[in-house]
């Protein structure tokens, strides 16, 4: 609107001019030499008019002449870059689609259209690699290392076929170069990060993980975590060598995260062993009740050194009330509980585990109640029948590996806080009872000092770890190397070896009396027929044999240090060692 204003404005103007000049006639003359023009004042503006506007022309003509080889070079040149643009936006697509023949095409075109542009070359490895090409892919992201432009983009690529091809050192020199090259990009920073802890060197994670915060390319919470998991892997072995460094480190840990249980655990064995009770049960009751672990309620039960069976069992009366919709709180009741030798306590916690809630280790436990209150071997027997076929405990898993200790990283993949306190998966190829027997014999090995691990996650027996697993799973074995022998899924364990029971003979009954259960040959037919006696599965002579020793009473003291009774001796526990 306002330009039609202004152009009916200058065409007024114009016409105004006009007639003004129309009102003032005159007369021009120009004479040279012998030629005289005359012409009048509104015809000479005219003609000047028309002059400056031929003059305009022809050179609007000249310049156009001039400049047209330029100007058909760079229609030329935009025609080939709208070319090569679309044949890198369609290649791209081709990549994206795994389109083999389409990729190699307008990878073909964009070189030729577009040959030092960046997403050329990018187009170009890609297709490389979808064709299998390493070699070509590797020469192309080398090339773009000489360009400032796309030297991260060749470093990116680099470092992915040096990943594939397992080239661990060079990964970690062309991610070191990237993030010297700018220290804001995210994926030096991770895989740094996951190369260190691959290899155990939580300083060098610690010190990439503070790049990382410091620039914002790891979240707030899951660096604190991080940090947190990478602090408990120091303290882990600088319990035994360095208490008061694992117990900084462990605590500014538990500050970061307080719900991983071990970094928990390994500030409370500490802080107890140096006698700080208090501060060692503020710990583990504030990781407790987000993470109950049996680790950290054998920690808290011997959060006192020298306390009596009964004063551990007031204070996991107190834990059990915390969580009392876990099954951890009534599992550690009824362990202090039967140290304590409060028989009636210790099943009425674990009462309501044995309906839909009854895992191995409740059975465990039942069983090691019927031994050590009445020294009844054939109950003893039911309940470990019952915990092959009962359901399986939780434990550290991770990638299929079944741990029993806590570490920082996977043994199979690398990758840092992947250990996770749950029930494992049983393999379909594996009976049931062999998960169990795998188990004791584990356990057993545990008590014994040894050590153990599947992964590679080492495994030592120390203090409360050897106790607490103990009292979970081990059922008693012999001095002379017995083992417990569990049935298969739907059978009847084959026989039991007591600590306490070494007469040759009645061993030579059980064996026996377990191949008879096993459906095998006997190899004692004298001896069989003396089990047959004495097993308190079946009918009782009328006079006993002189080596029969009857149940207890249940208000029997317990067993006689001197008699050849039944005693679980390998449940006894001990205190914690921080």
């Amino acid at each position: 609107m306002i330009r039609l204003i202004l152009f009916f404005l200058a065409i007024l103007a114009i016409a105004a001019g006009l007639h003004w000049l129309a009102d003032r006639p005159g007369t021009i003359v120009i004479e040279w030499q012998q030629y005289v023009a005359e012409t009048s004042v509104f015809g000479a503006i005219v003609i000047l008019l028309l002059s400056m506007g031929a003059v305009m022309a022809v050179s609007f003509l000249l310049r156009w002449l001039w400049s047209s080889p330029a100007a058909v070079g760079q229609l030329l040149h935009r025609r080939r870059a709208r070319r090569g643009l679309d044949a890198l936006a369609s290649g791209m697509i081709a990549v994206g689609a795994g389109d083999r023949t389409l990729a190699i095409r307008y990878a073909g075109q964009a070189r030729k259209a577009l040959p030092n542009e960046p997403l050329t070359h990018l187009l170009r490895a890609q297709t490389a690699e979808l064709t299998g090409d390493r070699a070509t892919a590797r020469r192309i992201f080398e090339a773009m290392l000489a360009s400032p432009d796309t030297e991260q983009l060749g470093l990116r690529g680099l470092f992915l076929e040096a990943q594939r091809e397992g080239e661990r050192e060079a990964s970690r020199q062309f991610a070191e170069r990237a993030l010297a090259l700018n220290p804001r990009l995210g994926w030096p920073v991770e895989a740094l990060f996951q190369l260190h802890c691959r290899e155990g060197d939580w300083e060098g994670a610690l010190l990439t993980l503070a790049v990382g915060r410091r620039h914002h390319l790891i979240d707030k919470s899951a660096a604190n975590r991080r940090r947190a998991v990478l602090l408990t892997a120091l303290a882990q072995p600088a319990e035994d060598t360095d208490p008061e460094g694992a117990l900084e480190l462990a605590r500014e840990a538990h500050n970061l995260a307080p719900d991983p249980v071990p970094a928990a655990a390994i500030a409370g064995r500490i802080l107890a062993s140096q006698g700080k009770t208090p501060r060692a049960a503020r710990v583990l009751l504030r990781t407790w009740r987000l993470s109950p672990h049996p680790e950290l309620a054998a920690a808290y039960a011997h959060a006192r050194p020298g306390d009596s069976p009964r004063d551990r069992l007031s204070r996991m009366r107190h834990l059990c009330r915390l969580t009392p919709h876990d099954n951890e709180g009534p599992i550690a009741l009824a362990i202090a509980a039967i140290d304590a030798r409060e028989w009636d306590e210790a099943r009425k916690a674990l009462a309501p585990l044995q309906s839909a809630r009854l895992t191995q280790r409740v059975c465990t436990l039942m069983a090691r109640i019927e031994g050590e209150q009445y020294g009844h071997a054939g109950r003893v027997r039911e309940w470990l029948a019952r915990a092959v076929n009962a359901a399986r405990d939780p434990a550290w898993t991770v990638d299929g590996v079944v741990a029993e200790r806590w570490a920082p990283v996977s043994p199979v993949t690398g990758a840092l806080d992947a250990f996770r306190w749950r029930v494992p998966l049983e393999a379909m190829d594996k009976p049931a009872g062999a998960l169990v027997a795998a188990k004791v014999e584990e356990l057993v090995s545990l008590g014994a000092g040894q050590e153990s691990g599947p992964g590679g996650v080492v495994v030592t027996a120390r203090g409360a770890e050897a106790t607490a697993a103990l009292e979970q799973m081990a059922p008693p074995v012999s001095d002379d190397g017995g083992k417990p022998v569990m049935a298969a899924r739907g059978s009847v364990p084959s026989t039991i070896e007591p600590a306490q029971l070494r007469n040759p003979a009645r061993r030579q009954a059980q064996q026996s009396d377990a191949a008879q259960d096993q459906g095998l040959p006997d190899p004692f037919p004298q001896a069989r027929a003396a089990n047959l006696e004495r097993s308190p599965m079946r009918p009782a002579p009328a006079t006993a044999p002189k080596d029969f020793v009857p149940p207890r009473a249940p208000d029997d003291p317990g067993p006689d240090a001197s008699g050849d009774d039944f005693e679980f001796g390998p449940y006894q526990s001990s205190g914690v060692k921080a």
